[in-house]
């Protein structure tokens, strides 16, 4: 579905760019590791969107889902507040780790729109091309897919919406789960449940999002 993505001039170029930063200095996630989203959830079994911006930038913290760590990383404060509101929203305990593949298995696609970043240099890998691509993923999966709820916490993923069809598809929207901000409405969003009922109401398995 992305084929023609990858032989277009600014993916070579970041393609390029990428690897040469991957040889010069520490950048995160591992390199097998830079796709993992669309490994773990491939197209057909896409229900559910989570949008983040940059992969986390401290060491272990990355592994190519948004917002997640793996399992001996201790959970970034954001992570800490989506777990929060899964507790609040849903009635159910919050998680001992932060590692969310378990989500990206039942079909939640969580894709930062920038998928490599250098140590300790949040959004350094921004405007690179990276963006270019993801806007393309996210413009596929709205315009091949049905019934899929887009949540797009904060401004800059909420600035993406305009690429989805409201008639097709579901879109939840609230301030960024970060401590600077989960407190202006992130808090009491409800949208783990909003999801599970609309994806019940068009004859679809809900997440386990505990």
């Amino acid at each position: 579905m992305l084929r023609e993505e990858f032989s277009k001039p600014y993916f070579e170029e970041l393609t390029n760019f990428v690897r040469k930063e991957y040889q010069s200095k520490k950048v995160f996630p591992p390199p097998k590791d830079i796709f993992k989203a669309f490994d773990l959830c491939p197209l057909d079994k896409v229900k559910v969107v989570i949008l983040g911006q940059d992969p986390y930038h401290g060491p272990g913290q990355a592994h190519g889902l948004c917002f997640s760590v793996n399992e001996n990383v201790p959970m970034p404060p954001s992570l800490v507040n989506i777990y929060k509101e899964i507790a609040s929203d849903l009635g159910k305990p919050m998680p001992a780790h932060g590692n969310l593949e378990h989500w990206a298995e039942q079909g939640v696609f969580l894709l930062n729109a920038t998928l490599t970043v250098i140590a300790h240099m949040a959004g350094s890998h921004q405007k690179k091309g990276w963006e270019t691509f993801t806007d393309e993923v996210i413009r596929l999966i709205a315009g091949k897919k049905e019934h899929v709820v887009f949540m797009l916490w904060g401004a800059y993923a909420g600035d993406k919406a305009w690429m989805i069809d409201e008639q097709k598809h579901l879109i939840l929207k609230a301030p960024h789960p970060s401590p600077l901000s989960a407190h202006r409405g992130f808090f009491g969003c409800h949208h783990f449940s909003k999801a599970n009922d609309y994806l019940k109401s068009h004859g679809l398995e809900p997440i386990e999002w505990a």
